[in-house]
């Protein structure tokens, strides 16, 4: 018996038939990061100034400051913050109408009287 052999070709892909892929690790033309070549295109705020505290934390889109809770009629404050009390509490500021009445209270707030001319003391 004789076996009839046909000629088995056997393909090999040329470089010029098919384009050769790269490992996933070496594309370079991609970016995958949520990184540092993020952070360079943040150039709009989220936040402006507040017109009731003038910090920079009034929410643009949500429309309300993140620390005075403006426009609430109510200033925001919770108690887990003993030092962020510290910074707000009476006395931090001006106190344009407490130091008046400071002044007031320790002449026993007298109203409409006009106060005595001093005679000098005459020098013998």
């Amino acid at each position: 018996m004789r076996v009839q052999q046909e000629d088995a070709m056997i393909f090999l892909p040329s470089a010029s038939s098919e384009p050769q892929h790269q490992p996933h690790h070496t594309l370079s033309h991609q970016n995958f990061t949520k990184g540092t070549s993020s952070f360079g295109k943040r150039h709009t705020k989220s936040h402006t100034l507040c017109r009731r505290c003038g910090r920079r934390s009034f929410h643009n889109q949500k429309k309300t400051c993140a620390q005075c809770g403006y426009p609430a009629a109510k200033l925001r404050s919770y108690n887990w913050s003993e030092k962020a009390t510290r910074r707000k509490t009476t006395g931090t500021g001006r106190m344009r109408h407490l130091s008046d009445v400071n002044r007031r209270f320790k002449n026993g707030f007298r109203e409409g009287t006009q106060a005595k001319k001093q005679v000098k003391a005459v020098v013998a």
